[in-house]
């Protein structure tokens, strides 16, 4: 089993960046693809991003693509995502996820473990 914590969210102007983090605790983090989600109030939670367990891979939800990056650090047991150029439709909150699985990486049902989220809130 795994425990993550997210951190790293807040407020920012359209066109700001921020940087957030997943700690991971437990079992082997590299046993685990970790993946990106977000949800916005009254909407289902999505995919943003994922990366596989060597980092080697990477994908990436369209209305992101090449303004987020996700990344992991295997040594320190994390997974971040960089967002730049932050838009007011990024705003919800951010969860990180894990899973040993491989397959369908872009459904949360994919996913065993999930952070407690972080919130992310873009201005215009």
């Amino acid at each position: 089993q795994v425990q993550l914590v997210d951190t790293g969210g807040g407020l920012v102007q359209a066109g700001g960046s921020l940087r957030l983090s997943c700690t991971a605790s437990g079992r082997t983090f590299t046993s685990y693809a970790m993946g990106w989600f977000r949800q916005a109030p009254g909407k289902e939670r999505e995919f943003v991003a994922r990366i596989s367990r060597s980092g080697s891979s990477t994908d990436y939800a369209d209305s992101v693509k090449g303004r987020f990056t996700i990344s992991r650090d295997n040594a320190k047991n994390a997974a971040y995502l960089q967002m730049n150029g932050l838009k007011p439709e990024d705003t919800g909150v951010y969860y990180c996820a894990a899973t040993t699985r491989i397959g369908t990486f872009r459904i949360t049902t994919f996913y065993d473990y999930w952070g407690q989220g972080t919130q992310v809130t873009v201005s215009s």
